[in-house]
Formats: structure tokens, sequence, C-alpha cells
């Protein structure tokens, strides 16, 4: 397993050996004495989740205000434009974002410890993401931070307005969200 930096120090890029042969691949997604000696998360995965989306659907961006999530992302139908916002208002990079490609093809995951917001946009016809969560949903925690604020300098690949549903149509701008810690 290959660990590539983002501009988010503590957002990392998880990229696996896979082993191809005329008969397909093989590679290790999860290693848990690996993943908490990179990261420093000692937590628990407690929910695994799927989504499917559609080409320009944009979902996000999410978080809890208690109840926090970090979230291992990759994608295994098509690809995504990956973004995590960091909420931590003590943090030194407060209110940065960082991006990435995640594919079926490249089989790069995401890392995106608690106290970050996460969204993505799907680039492909269709894309299913999967994720493990370090804490369950609730969704009286949850809160959507404005996708399109210009404070979050999101560089989205988008050709035209996205697919969005109402509640990240309705999302708060970063000077006005409830934050984290």
């Amino acid at each position: 397993m290959t660990i590539i930096p983002t501009s988010i120090p503590d957002v990392l890029i998880f990229e696996p050996a896979v082993h191809t042969d005329d008969r397909g691949f093989f590679m290790e997604t999860y290693r848990e004495e690996e993943f908490r000696r990179v990261t420093g998360c000692t937590r628990p995965f407690v929910q695994d989740n799927h989504s499917r989306s559609l080409r320009n659907v944009l979902r996000g961006l999410h978080y809890q205000i208690r109840q926090p999530q970090g979230k291992l992302v990759r994608v295994i139908l098509g690809e995504i434009f990956d973004v995590a916002v960091d909420l931590r208002r003590a943090s030194p990079t407060f209110g940065r974002s960082a991006g990435v490609v995640l594919s079926a093809a490249n089989k790069r995951q995401m890392w995106i410890p608690e106290g970050f917001a996460h969204g993505f946009l799907v680039t492909s016809d269709v894309a299913e993401t999967v994720y493990k969560a370090t804490d369950c949903y609730a969704p009286e925690h949850e809160r959507t931070l404005f996708w399109n604020d210009p404070a979050l300098r999101i560089l989205w690949p988008l050709a035209e307005q996205p697919t969005l549903a109402a509640k990240d149509a309705a999302g708060t701008p970063l000077a006005s969200c409830e934050l984290i810690g």
C-alpha cells in the first residue's frame, strides 16, 4: 500500500498494490494495523455505506456536529471527484479543502478524518461509492456545508449545474455553519 499526501496533512490517499493476471486482479483494501499506524486513528469502523449515483450528481458537503465520522472512501464502479473540507476550528488548515479523483480504475481510497465535511461529484455515467465510517449516521446531528461556497475555493470539475438533493442545495456557507470542536 502506498500512502499519498494531500494538501491537508490529515487527509490521505491510500493506493493499494494490485496483483493482476489473466484471471483478473487481487488487492488488499484495508489492514487495521497499517491504517492505524499511518492515520493515528484508533477508533474502529462501525458502519459501511454504499451509494450509486448518476453522472453530475453532487452529494454533500455533509458532516455531523456530534458523532463526527471519519470515512475511508473508495469507488468500485465509475469515477468521482471526492472532497474533504476541514471544519476543525483549531486546525491550521481550517476551511481548506482537498479534492482527488477516485475511480474503479485507479483503486485509490481517501481517508477523511473526523471533523471534516465530505462530498463528491460523479464524473462518469454512473458511480458506486463505498466507505467505512468511524461512527454511525445520526440525522439529527447532520449538517450540510454549501458545496459552492466561494470561501472554500473548491475547483469542482463541472461543465454544468450539478444534480443536487434539496438539503445539498440549501447548504450553509462556511462563515455561518456550525463547527466541529
